[in-house]
């Protein structure tokens, strides 16, 4: 018999705010299966704590969404392990600085590929399962798809198109689809080449109002509410930002 637990696909959902969100749709009583590319450790580890919590309720599955033929299966595999596709999380993203005059072919195909191309098809290749679930997709997005950050042209021009991807899906998918976006301002600050230092990060909290950083929970909360308890909510794009896009 078909299960009746909703399953959500997040991914890049083996650290940071794809883990956290992971977590609060486990606890909310999803069943989840968490997209990684390289951290299999982490996501193995994730996986491991939500099935001691109920078991058999998670899986993880490995794919570089830079490649069409691994996008189509990971949505086959996804429904596959748990039966049902009922929400998309669209979470996995690259940002580092691109120069618009030392950016390279290599840089366009790396940022495009994996914050819009990759959802695009991801959003394609699971469309049917979401369809026949009445389910729900929720797009990872950034304050700077609409104010750029700068020397980050190809991330910037990558989040407005998912932005506009998110309007576009909701007018398109409905009724059957619901598609929101969340955008982060300050909540985790990047890491390794896109590392800020610490005059950058007191500058961007010197525009933000609550004057602090948000927490991953922020955005994991915002997610949740976008997935579980807003049927009359479509085509919306959140900030979560304190304030800061009043700022930029």
């Amino acid at each position: 018999m078909p299960s009746t637990t909703p399953v959500a696909l997040v991914t890049g959902a083996a650290h940071r705010l794809g883990a956290q969100t992971a977590r609060t749709l486990h606890e909310r009583g999803w069943n989840l299966v968490i997209h990684y590319r390289s951290r299999e450790e982490q996501a193995n580890s994730l996986i491991a704590q939500m099935n001691r919590q109920r078991p058999d309720s998670a899986c993880a599955l490995q794919a570089d969404l830079s490649q069409t033929a691994e996008i189509a299966r990971l949505a086959r595999d996804a429904v596959e392990h748990l039966g049902r596709l009922d929400a998309l999380v669209n979470n996995a993203s690259v940002f580092y600085p691109t120069p618009t005059g030392d950016a390279t072919e290599d840089d366009w195909d790396t940022i495009l590929n994996t914050n819009l191309r990759a959802p695009f098809f991801l959003v394609q290749a699971c469309l049917a399962e979401l369809r026949q679930n009445r389910g729900c997709v929720v797009n990872m997005i950034d304050i700077y798809s609409e104010r750029p950050i700068d020397d980050h042209p190809l991330y910037c021009a990558s989040k407005a198109g998912l932005a506009a991807l998110t309007r576009s899906w909701a007018k398109d998918l409905a009724p059957d689809v619901r598609v929101n976006g969340v955008s982060p301002g300050a909540i985790l600050w990047p890491e390794g080449e896109a590392e800020m230092d610490e005059t950058a990060q007191q500058a961007i909290l010197q525009k933000t109002p609550l004057a602090r950083t948000g927490n991953p929970d922020d955005i994991a909360h915002t997610i949740a509410f976008l997935v579980c308890d807003a049927p009359f909510i479509t085509g919306q794009v959140i900030a979560v930002d304190g304030g800061r896009s009043l700022n930029m």
